[in-house]
């Protein structure tokens, strides 16, 4: 698979920036208007994206450089070629989480509000972006067949874009794009509930993104390690954990209370 989508001699353009690109375009959008519902003004939505893109960037990439520090201490340079891959979305949501939560103590915002928003334009950023492993050549699983593949993918060129090296490859990028879009399905749909409260969407994406990547990474075969443990999976393990407090704790109280759709 060709990881460049234009070359023009002098400079390349890669799949994976401009799926990034493509992500942070749609997903923003989607926070500026429902942003603009809840009458948090536009220029302070556009203010966080023009921090919170770059930080959470950074954060992506210093995880996976931090867990691959071996390769990188001997190679420093490569560290800021992030157009050849390597962003780990669990820095990139901590270094995130982080800002948007001081942000929004700053300017006086409703920061399971502001979570609320973003969660959904996140993990629709995730289906988009995980396109970009796959035209990399990264984020794949076990060693599989060509013909295995194409029993349950129609597309050949997916089929043969898990060709690597001559190898052929379970395509993990695949699984969790798709289980991303469906989660962006699920959100959208309880983000229009009568009684959802503030702050339980976000609960549902850490749960739903937990429980996926948590039996995703189980089959990836590149996983950043720490000993013999996946941290992936760790990450994903507290995510749910988190997002199951989160859901309980808005449980209680009175249900007309703390309402996301409550225009009051």
């Amino acid at each position: 698979m060709n990881r460049v989508l234009f070359d023009f001699g002098f400079i390349q353009i890669y799949w994976y920036s401009v799926l990034i690109f493509v992500a942070l375009l749609i997903g923003g959008t989607l926070a500026l208007h429902e942003g603009k519902k809840w009458h948090i003004s536009e220029d302070k939505m556009i203010n966080m994206f023009f921090y919170l893109i770059p930080i959470s960037i950074i954060g992506a990439r210093l995880y996976y450089v931090a867990f691959n520090w071996s390769y990188y201490s001997q190679n420093l340079i490569e560290i800021l070629e992030v157009w050849e891959g390597g962003l780990a979305i669990h820095g990139g949501i901590l270094a995130g989480l982080l800002f948007v939560m001081l942000y929004c103590l700053k300017h006086n915002i409703s920061i399971g509000r502001m979570t609320d928003i973003l969660v959904v334009s996140l993990i629709l950023g995730q289906a988009i972006g995980r396109w970009g492993n796959f035209f990399n050549g990264e984020a794949y699983g076990a060693v599989t067949t060509a013909e295995a593949l194409s029993k349950f993918i129609p597309f050949k060129f997916i089929v043969e874009g898990m060709n690597i090296n001559g190898v052929y490859y379970e395509p993990t990028f695949l699984y969790e794009s798709i289980w991303c879009f469906i989660g962006f399905i699920v959100l959208l749909i309880i983000r229009r509930l009568k009684y959802i409260k503030i702050g339980q969407i976000t609960g549902t994406y850490f749960i739903w993104y937990g429980v996926g990547r948590l039996f995703i990474e189980k089959m990836r075969t590149d996983s950043l390690m720490l000993g013999n443990i996946k941290m992936a999976q760790l990450i994903s393990i507290v995510m749910i954990i988190v997002g199951i407090i989160l859901i309980v704790i808005k449980l209680r109280g009175f249900k007309l209370e703390d309402q996301y759709n409550s225009t009051e």
